[in-house]
């Protein structure tokens, strides 16, 4: 029997192709991923190692102890510290670390980098071991600056150019005076990072005589362990906290892990969506093959093998099947792998160099999947081929499924469909997450319903199209009945192309009603022509607004600053806005009371004061930062959104109690509106600062919606891996059923029908199958769409439901398409048929 299934398997080699195919791009995603996810993390955890290399213990500020109600402090690392710290018999050396953030601009202006991995630090005395020089010297004094070499080379910068660059206040145009490499994570991932000496670096992150940090050497033969034991014996207890670089290389070891995890999480879910794609092709493909051996397997059950021979040899096709397209899959993993890479570096998103790595977990999950998948699939026809009566050798008649099977399967699928509508429809009730998981059960329920259930539907849609048929003639009518004819097969080949569908339709759904629904509460929420704010989301030094404030045509400004307090007890974030000006400024919905903010009069979103069981006119006491306590009165509660919420509180009544004002962002309105000018009155006011942005409502939605674009743009180009894969299902559908049907295509021939007719019937029953396909994913993305958004909304009052109409003719389109591109060659195939011969074939 072993024999005979490998000689059944290069007996039908171009049969099998596209089966291979199918298994070896599901194989080449998961092992691709595998690859480029192992590569990446690896890189970045020896690079991040690396980094580690100049810290065998870091001295951190420790946490001083609230008092009261007065919140809690890091304590300060001051110079006689990093003395201390350089004096242990075990230290080679001490460096006091300052970190901040620091917006480069290139020649043309713009921010090197994406705001958050701008990043600045001190060079430590004139040679910094963490940090070697490639080009110049050590900085002195605030006109002097080094540069990362990747910047450098990035925006064209050599040692004496002037750059632009920003520090959390006004516009600095320092001179380079060196260059430097580093093994710095956020350069190698884009960013930037740029050196001061250390009392200018101190000076310009507001840090004067203190450090974020202290990084200790070891001496040779001294331990990690025992320095930190050195440290802590002469530092003072519960000033500082220490850490071996051991521990600190592990901590990022295990972070880049999990940030890579997501990523790693995120793509396999599209690879087991291209293999769940793939399964339905090979199940279609082996029930095929399958009934077109009925004679064969017929007489070998007649010569005496058994059902459990004949189950095992078609097992064992598909094991060599498999076993050649995981080897094929992974090699083209491999290869994608590799590409992956090379395109993040082209995207403006660099990794760090490093060796490829091909884990035995990637090559064993490779043919694992390859395997088990292909087997899994052809394990149903095995079965069925079992049960051939060895009678059906002498009739060639393979028994079709009984009425008693087909209503199982309608009754089985009817179930599943309602179950899924139902938990969907529940869990659109549901509040937020809680509702995420029985929204992804109900999601497949319903899926394997419509699957199941897709032979019985397929009659009345595909007869739907019979009035366009009927304008081709004859190719039209036995394209409509070849369609039909095997509901079973028009089903699983259908299936695969509803699924990629389903899920683009849904995605597309969800980000436009998303994008939508973001302009929304911008224009509900934000009367201001323009919100200014740091390009990483820093705090903006309060001279931003008073700067703003003069600017001509600005007609009002309010900042917004964010403050600790306690209330009850407990930590609550207060917001910091100009009360005179705010009301002005924004557009909220009150819900009780007054929206006025001034003196003790503050307000409070619903949330928030549900929390705390206030209403208009409630009273409270809270206790600010320094510890000073006062009572404030409730004048209104509104409705909160995404963008801004929480208690609202006037500056004048929260600045003497804050020890380091900053303002998250200010919003401003100019006499005029928002327009281009205005816009670059209000940047050429602030210096043309690198490091902070100036928006308008467009601009904020739109930066909210490059998410979902990039995440829309991501999930339609791994989607095209099953809609590639749905292809080759209907091309090997189409080739076998010309197979299947020689005879009759033969006798076509014969009575008169040429072979362009015989090509336009091919065609048509392709696109008729491609495009129920593409109904039924349609439908299904725009009702999951619905449900998520339904599911949403009970977050996001502003949500509204938003059909992409343009978007899905294009899908449908699209759905037409593959059935014309698969049905190229068994349509030429067909009509190249000799009908003599095809007559005379069995």
């Amino acid at each position: 029997m072993f024999r005979t299934a490998l000689r059944t398997v290069l007996a039908h080699k171009a049969r099998l192709l596209m089966t291979v195919l199918a298994v070896m791009l599901g194989v080449a995603f998961v092992s691709g991923t595998l690859v480029f996810t192992n590569t990446i993390s690896d890189a970045l955890q020896n690079q991040s190692a690396k980094g580690f290399d100049h810290v065998d213990v870091a001295v951190t500020p420790g946490l001083q102890e609230a008092e009261g109600d007065r919140v809690g402090k890091l304590r300060e690392l001051t110079r006689d510290l990093v003395d201390d710290s350089a004096r242990v018999p075990g230290a080679e050396r001490a460096i006091g670390i300052v970190t901040g953030f620091t917006a480069i601009a290139d020649k043309d202006g713009k921010l090197i980098g994406d705001g958050f991995g701008s990043q600045g630090g001190n060079y430590w005395g004139d040679e910094d071991p963490r940090y070697p020089l490639t080009e110049g010297r050590a900085p002195k004094g605030e006109g002097e600056v080094l540069i990362d070499s990747e910047t450098a080379r990035r925006a064209g910068y050599e040692v004496g150019d002037t750059v632009r660059m920003s520090v959390d206040g006004p516009v600095l145009e320092p001179v380079v005076a060196g260059i430097f490499t580093t093994d710095d994570g956020n350069v190698a991932a884009g960013g930037s990072l740029t050196l001061f000496d250390t009392a200018t670096a101190q000076q310009l992150f507001g840090k004067a005589g203190t450090f974020d940090e202290i990084a200790v050497k070891a001496k040779d033969g001294v331990g990690q362990a025992a320095l930190r034991a050195q440290l802590e014996e002469a530092l003072p207890a519960g000033v500082v906290e220490t850490t071996t670089g051991a521990e600190l290389a592990d901590r990022q070891a295990e972070t880049i892990a999990s940030s890579m995890s997501g990523l790693k999480q995120g793509l396999l879910v599209f690879a087991g969506i291209a293999l769940f794609v793939g399964t339905f092709i090979i199940a279609n493909t082996f029930t095929m093959l399958v009934a077109q051996r009925t004679r064969e397997l017929a007489l070998m059950r007649a010569v005496g093998a058994s059902r459990r021979q004949v189950t095992r040899s078609v097992l064992i096709e598909a094991f060599v099947v498999g076993a050649v397209a995981a080897v094929a899959g992974l090699a083209a993993g491999v290869g994608i792998g590799v590409g992956l890479r090379s395109l993040m570096g082209a995207l403006d998103a660099p990794v760090p160099d490093g060796p490829l790595v091909i884990t035995p977990g990637t090559v064993g999950t490779a043919f694992a999947v390859g395997i088990l998948v292909t087997m899994l699939a052809a394990w149903l026809p095995g079965r069925r081929a079992a049960k051939i009566p060895p009678v059906a050798a002498m009739s060639a008649v393979h028994a079709k499924a009984t009425t008693k099977s087909l209503v199982l399967r309608n009754t089985l699928g009817a179930l599943f469909s309602a179950a899924g509508v139902a938990v969907v429809l529940a869990a659109t009730t549901m509040d937020g997450s809680d509702g995420q998981a029985p929204m992804g059960l109900g999601a497949v329920l319903l899926i394997i319903g419509v699957f199941v259930l897709t032979p019985l539907l397929s009659r009345p849609l595909i007869a739907a199209a019979s009035p366009v048929l009927r304008v081709f003639g004859v190719s039209g009518k036995l394209a409509r009945q070849n369609s039909v004819r095997n509901p079973r097969r028009t089903a699983a080949t259908a299936s695969a192309l509803m699924i990629g569908l389903t899920l683009i339709t849904g995605m597309t759904v969800m980000a436009g009603s998303l994008q939508k629904s973001i302009d929304k509460m911008a224009a509900a929420a934000i009367e201001a022509d323009y919100v200014v704010s740091m390009a990483n989301g820093n705090a903006l030094s309060p001279d931003v607004e008073k700067t703003l404030r003069r600017t001509d045509g600005v007609t009002a400004t309010s900042p917004m600053r964010n403050a600790v307090s306690r209330i009850d007890g407990e930590t609550e974030y207060l917001t910091g806005v100009n009360g005179a000006t705010f009301d002005d400024l924004t557009e909220f919905e009150t819900l009780s009371g007054a929206f006025e903010v001034g003196g003790t009069r503050v307000v409070a979103d619903e949330d928030t004061a549900e929390s705390h069981g206030w209403k208009a006119g409630s009273s409270f006491t809270v206790a600010y930062e320094d510890g000073e306590k006062q009572r404030l009165t409730v004048a209104g509660v509104y409705r909160g959104n995404d963008l801004m919420s929480g208690i609202m509180i006037d500056n004048a009544t929260l600045a003497p109690h804050a020890s380091e004002p900053a303002d998250m962002m200010v919003m401003v309105k100019t006499a005029d509106g928002a327009s281009g000018a205005a816009k670059e009155s209000l940047e050429k006011a602030l210096g043309t600062n690198p490091g902070i942005q100036v928006q308008d409502k467009k601009d904020l939605s739109d930066e909210v919606a490059q998410m979902f674009t990039l995440m829309l743009n991501m999930v339609y180009g791994l989607l095209a891996m099953a809609v590639i894969v749905a292809v080759l299902g209907v091309i090997n559908t189409l080739a076998m059923s010309v197979f299947e049907r020689s005879q009759e295509i033969g006798m076509l021939r014969a009575i008169g029908l040429d072979r362009k007719g015989i090509k336009r019937m091919v065609r048509l029953e392709s696109l008729v199958i491609s495009l129920f396909g593409g109904v039924l994913g349609i439908g299904l993305g725009v009702f999951f769409g619905w449900a998520a958004g339904e599911l949403l909304g009970t977050r996001m009052a502003t949500y509204e439901l938003v059909l992409p109409w343009a978007r899905m003719a294009v899908f449908l389109l699209l759905a037409a398409l593959v059935g014309v591109l698969a049905a190229l060659w068994p349509a030429r195939r067909a009509a190249r048929l000799n009908m003599l011969q095809a007559i005379k074939s069995e």
